[in-house]
């Protein structure tokens, strides 16, 4: 399947990614627990940890419909049951504001967390499509809203669904180099490989329809970026399928 963006392609966009991995456990629903910790950590004021606008804050509606848009700069994940931070741009630079503490443990729940680093990881991507498929999974893909979940349940086969949420996922590699910076010119291909898996999983008190899937795409995507909605508590993880 293929789309056709309306922006022009920026060959240049380098991404600059940083992966911190931290020795100790978590569970899978504790991601979110994570999140708000290393919050309170580093100050309701530094807003890329949390990519929400303060109370005290005083912006314009142009500008908060742009903060609202924005593209999480860190997310937070758990990988290997380890929480992992993933600085993406200028979230690379933000999170020393973390490690500048003099005290790294949190709080979770009743647990206090030692956060001492199990592996750093830093790299830096050019952003391309290409003319052969990558191979990919996502996990967790919050990919559609309540109406759009309610239109995928009407429709009658598995290919009609199979091609909606493929419209979805490009939209939302779209957002993605948007929100990057990168602006794509270029037909994006994409193909669901596999039937998608249909999961619920509680978040916060709600229940929220989840997708497993396995894709291949021109686009190249670093792994472990977030796609999708709730990205920055760890849903719709890309990974990289040999």
């Amino acid at each position: 399947m293929q789309t056709q963006s309306s922006y022009k392609y920026n060959e240049e966009c380098i991404l600059k990614l940083l992966r911190v991995h931290f020795d100790v456990e978590i569970a899978p629903y504790e991601v979110p627990a994570f999140r708000g910790a290393i919050v309170d950590k580093v100050g309701i004021e530094n807003d890329l940890f949390h990519n929400h606008i303060n109370k005290s804050q005083k912006i314009n509606e142009d500008e908060a419909q742009k903060f609202a848009y924005r593209y999480p700069r860190i997310q937070y994940k758990r990988i290997g049951k380890q929480p992992v931070i993933l600085c993406v741009g200028e979230g690379v630079e933000e999170i020393h504001k973390f490690f500048e503490k003099q005290d790294w443990d949190i709080r979770i729940g009743n647990d206090i967390l030692k956060m001492r680093i199990a592996k750093l990881d830093l790299n830096e991507f050019e952003m391309r499509v290409s003319e052969n498929l990558h191979s990919y999974s996502i996990r967790n893909w919050v990919a559609l809203n309540q109406q759009a979940y309610n239109q995928y349940q009407n429709l009658e086969g598995m290919i009609e669904k199979v091609a909606f949420l493929e419209k979805k996922l490009i939209g939302n590699i779209l957002s993605f180099a948007k929100g990057i910076g990168w602006y794509i010119e270029e037909d994006i291909e994409l193909k669901i490989t596999d039937l998608p898996q249909l999961q619920v999983i509680s978040y916060k008190k709600q229940k929220l329809q989840t997708f497993h899937v396995d894709f291949k795409t021109n686009v190249f995507i670093p792994k472990y970026i977030g796609l999708g909605a709730k990205t920055s508590v760890g849903m719709g993880t890309v990974f990289l399928k040999k």
